[in-house]
Formats: C-alpha cells, sequence, structure tokens
C-alpha cells in the first residue's frame, strides 16, 4: 500500500491477495474518520456492499463508499485498486447527502465517468510529484469531475447551481495563485479571464469572508513567508522576494507583513532559520 497527500484528500495504491473487509458499527464509533472514498479498479474484481446495495468494480470502474457508515468490501482473488479518499463534506456540498451515491459502480461506458476514472487514476499516481500549490487546485477539481459524473448518472441533466459555483471558486482560486508573481494582477482581468463580472468575483469570494484584493494579499504573503522561512533561499534578500511574488513597494509590503504574522520579515525570517 503506497499513499500521498493531494491537498485535502488522499491518493492510495492498495495491492493485495483475497481479502474480506468489515467496516461496522462499533469500529466507526471509535473513529473520527468522515471520507467518502472513491475506489477505482486496476486489476482484479472488487465487491463493495453498503446502504443496501452491493456491486461490483472492474478494472475501468470505480465506486463510492462512505467511512461514516459499515461497509463491506469482497475480493476473492488478488487485486490492485487506487483509492482517492476525499473529505465527505467536499462531495456533499457538490451534491448533498451521499447515501443515494455508495455501492454503485460508474466508469464503464458513460464518456463522462470515464472521463472522471482517468483524471483521477493519473492524478493519484503524480501526487508525490506536484507541487502543493496546485494540489488542493487539482484535488478540488477531481471532485467537481465526480459531481458531474454522478450527476450525470442519476438522471440530473446538469450539476446543482452550488456545484457550478464551487467550480467557478476553485478556478477563480487557481487563476489567482497562477498569476501571483504578476504585480499587475487586478480584479477586472481575472473576471474577463473566467468571463464573469469583477461583481461576481467578490460574490464567489465573499462566502469565504474574503474579497479579490483580500485574498490576493494573503496569497502573497503565504508564499513569502515560505520562502523567508527556507534555508534553500536564505541567500535572497527579503526585497526579492516580496518584488518576486508581485509587491513592489517594500515599505507596504514591511507592514501589511507585520499586520498579518505579528513581526517583521526580517524578524521572521531571523526566527525560522538557524543561525
Amino acid at each position: 500500500m503506497t499513499q500521498a497527500a493531494l491537498g485535502r484528500a488522499v491518493c492510495s495504491d492498495v495491492c493485495s491477495d483475497r481479502q474480506h473487509v468489515f467496516r461496522t458499527p462499533s469500529r466507526i464509533a471509535r473513529s473520527d474518520l468522515d471520507f467518502v472514498l472513491v475506489a477505482l479498479g486496476n486489476q482484479g474484481v472488487g465487491g463493495v456492499v453498503q446502504d443496501g446495495r452491493e456491486t461490483v468494480i472492474h478494472p475501468g470502474e470505480f465506486a463510492l463508499y462512505d467511512t461514516t457508515r459499515p461497509y463491506e468490501l469482497k475480493f476473492d482473488h488478488a487485486f490492485t485498486q487506487t483509492i482517492f479518499k476525499v473529505p465527505r463534506e467536499m462531495l456533499q456540498r457538490r451534491l448533498g447527502a451521499t447515501e443515494a451515491l455508495t455501492a454503485i459502480s460508474f466508469g464503464a461506458d458513460a464518456p463522462l465517468q470515464r472521463l472522471a476514472y482517468d483524471f483521477i487514476f493519473k492524478l493519484c499516481h503524480s501526487a508525490d510529484q506536484i507541487d502543493p500549490r496546485h494540489a488542493v487546485a487539482l484535488s478540488e477539481q477531481a471532485v467537481d469531475l465526480v459531481a458531474m459524473a454522478l450527476s450525470e448518472r442519476l438522471g440530473t441533466t446538469s450539476p446543482p447551481s452550488s456545484t457550478h459555483r464551487a467550480a467557478l471558486l476553485y478556478r477563480l482560486k487557481a487563476h489567482i495563485r497562477s498569476h501571483l508573481t504578476d504585480p499587475d494582477l487586478s480584479l477586472s482581468d481575472t473576471a474577463a479571464a473566467l468571463r464573469i463580472s469583477p461583481r461576481y468575483v467578490n460574490d464567489l469570494l465573499s462566502q469565504e469572508h474574503t474579497s479579490f484584493q483580500c485574498y490576493v494579499l494573503a496569497e502573497r504573503l503565504a508564499q513569502c513567508r515560505r520562502d523567508l522561512a527556507s534555508p534553500a533561499l536564505a541567500g535572497r534578500q527579503v526585497g526579492e522576494i516580496a518584488f518576486a511574488w508581485g509587491f513592489n513597494d517594500l515599505s507596504h509590503f514591511g507592514r501589511v507583513f507585520r499586520e498579518h504574522f505579528g513581526m517583521s520579515p526580517r524578524d521572521y525570517r531571523q526566527s525560522q532559520l538557524p543561525h
């Protein structure tokens, strides 16, 4: 079994001989796990039983099961599966309750289901090589794709509006992160790139109690703080790091850094790096 983090998700490869797994009420009571697992068949065949349903996962198919309710996994022969484990609320805020989605096989015929399988399978197999700055956005995009595939299978012609907003929000965040180094990053240009209005940009961010300007500033400061604490960048001047992340006024940078982190950039660096 191998495992790699991908933002808030976890990617695993499981290779095993025959086994029978029980997730019992007593085990659930002793655990605080709250995840949905997307099991992607690779080699061999496996069964999933949950919520009164039973399904079989063949290679190229996937099925879901939820750690907060009892389930049973059956493997009569050797098998390999890729497991994409995500916090349950990530899927719930897109689709609502997950009880109707467990122990159903997806991915055999429908193009969107197959696309979800291929994207998650390749993403999981590259998880340990993905820059953490991109991992969160990619895991959210994977859940967006799963939500669309599940909606299609369950007969929903289009994802709920909450799913559309979530997808837009993460596209927005990904765009901002990829342009943080540009000192001219602006609300109007960002809105134009996503083909939405500037007002809608701030409306999307308001659900996380922030705005475009505040989010950009917080992301830039987080990147600067990370670089200031890196021994590999100890030779770079504080100003170089600030300018590299889109700041164009060193006194302004010093002031907002102190407001956010309680000390100057220079003092923060000295507190983090070995003397």
